[in-house]
């Protein structure tokens, strides 16, 4: 039964309070945070993929995401606020659904989280090379992608997409509280570009480009919303940061639910805006569909800024991101199921140093070596499994723990997280088949490690030490 051991929830909290990470954050930052982690490029880049799967209906694709990620929102929000403790899904399955589920769960997030700043450093790439050679400025071919990533071109590393990465692990090495400024920054940018694109492209419009609205069928709805999902990862990122923030209880369900809605209502407008001015189906092999819609309007100043924005946009996805993952790493190591070393803090800087230089060289040199759509839908599986798990646990917590103080509770239970379940396995199946042996893979070498390693040397496993 020890592969079913749980961890005790007061205990939890009570270690999570002498853990010794700076508590810095307030709602406003959260909601940064989680807004930094949702724009990027899920809008800026597979806007036009999504366009052409499921034409206009697009709109419809990002309403059905937003409704299984709100789904989990909801439960992740109660989870935040009553267990308020680095570590996000992996630490609530560990109180809730044991051990196991919680390895599971944890090696889940730290592939899901790092295989996304690998991504998303690529996409920062491409769009920094564009920007560049609009000035005239070009890198070496060879240093431009990953080894056969452009057909016909002899390709060695992803400079940029390295330089990045070291770049923004720098930053999140010396503190939380300098990474959020630079966070809120460059968030306010990016979200006053996605404003500058529905209020100048509103009048671009043309209802005819709407006709037929739904041109693939429901098929290609639903397809185009598990692709879509990629989109609005990142609010679960918020309920890392639980042991830096001054009130979690309060704070912490603000900045999920509130990053969430506003990303929702802004992706709706802007496949509004695009698909109303481009017909859908010249979205096809283009890389920079929001930009190119302003183009073909007639508006080159704002396709300007608005790959100013990609590039600011996707360097706070990148941060948050990584932010997440080495906070669930520090969780796990702090409970003995990875190397101790990995939950130290800087004595300075009140972070996880080595964790965070570890996981930003590892999947730095990921995204220079692995073309870009070998890493994409991977993580969405991951995801999507990490929200399932979340939703089942809150249901769980409510009948082994229901005394405990929930300064905000799940409405509707059990049907929510019935719902966000029923909603992420659905999306799950709408996923290739690839993805899905590939996440299998992953998960056999898990558990390699777990009985290898983590099993025998669990805290629960030794009491007292």
């Amino acid at each position: 039964m020890s592969l079913f051991r749980k961890k005790n929830v007061e205990h939890m909290i009570a270690g999570a309070q002498a853990a010794g990470l700076k508590k810095a954050l307030g709602a406003l930052d959260l909601t940064f945070l989680g807004v930094g982690a949702i724009i990027g490029t899920g809008i800026f880049v597979l806007t036009g993929t999504g366009a052409v799967q499921a034409g206009p209906a697009l709109m419809l694709s990002f309403i059905i995401a937003a409704i299984a990620c709100g789904f989990a929102a909801l439960a992740y929000a109660e989870f935040a606020s009553t267990i308020p403790v680095a570590g996000s899904i992996y630490t609530y399955s560990y109180a809730t659904l044991g051990e196991l589920a919680a390895w599971i769960i944890g090696w889940d997030l730290m592939l899901e989280y790092g295989l996304a700043t690998s991504a998303v450093s690529v996409g920062w790439s491409g769009y920094l090379q564009s920007l560049l050679s609009g000035f005239g400025v070009s890198l070496p071919v060879a240093l431009t992608a990953a080894p056969g990533a452009l057909p016909g071109h002899e390709t060695l590393f992803n400079l940029p997409a390295f330089l990045v990465m070291m770049a923004i692990t720098t930053l999140l090495s010396v503190g939380v509280r300098e990474s959020t400024r630079v966070n809120n920054l460059m968030v306010a940018i990016k979200v006053t570009v996605v404003l500058l694109v529905i209020v100048v492209g509103v009048f671009h419009v043309k209802p005819e480009n709407w006709h037929p609205f739904m041109p693939h069928g429901f098929s290609g709805v639903f397809g185009a919303a598990a692709v879509m999902f990629f989109a609005f990862i990142g609010f679960d990122a918020v309920s890392s940061a639980a042991e830096e923030v001054k009130n979690p209880k309060r704070d912490l369900p603000i900045g999920i639910i509130a990053s969430l809605g506003v990303c929702a209502v802004l992706y709706v407008a802007v496949a509004a805006v695009v698909t109303g001015i481009v017909p859908f189906g010249q979205f096809a092999n283009i890389s920079h569909p929001v930009s190119y819609a302003l183009q073909v309007a007639g508006q080159n100043w704002v396709a300007g800024f608005i790959d100013l924005g990609a590039v600011l946009g996707m360097l706070t996805v990148i941060l948050v991101m990584a932010y997440g993952q080495t906070r669930v790493i520090f969780a796990m190591s702090r409970d003995g199921l990875l190397p101790a070393g990995l939950s130290k803090v800087h004595p300075r800087f009140a972070t996880p140093f080595a964790t965070t230089w570890i996981v930003g060289i590892v999947f730095g040199l990921i995204g220079a070596l692995v073309p870009l759509n070998v890493l994409a839908e991977l993580i969405n599986i991951g995801t999507l499994a990490a929200f399932s798990m979340v939703s089942i646990a809150v249901l769980v917590l409510r009948r082994t723990h229901p005394e405990l103080p929930r300064a905000f509770r799940c409405p509707g239970v059990p049907v929510v997280p019935v719902l966000a379940v029923g909603s992420c396995l659905f999306l799950m199946v709408n996923l290739s088949a690839v993805t899905w042996i590939a996440f299998v893979v992953w998960l056999v070498v898990g558990m390699v490690v777990y009985f290898g390693y983590s099993r025998k040397h669990s805290k629960l496993a030794r009491p007292g030490r």
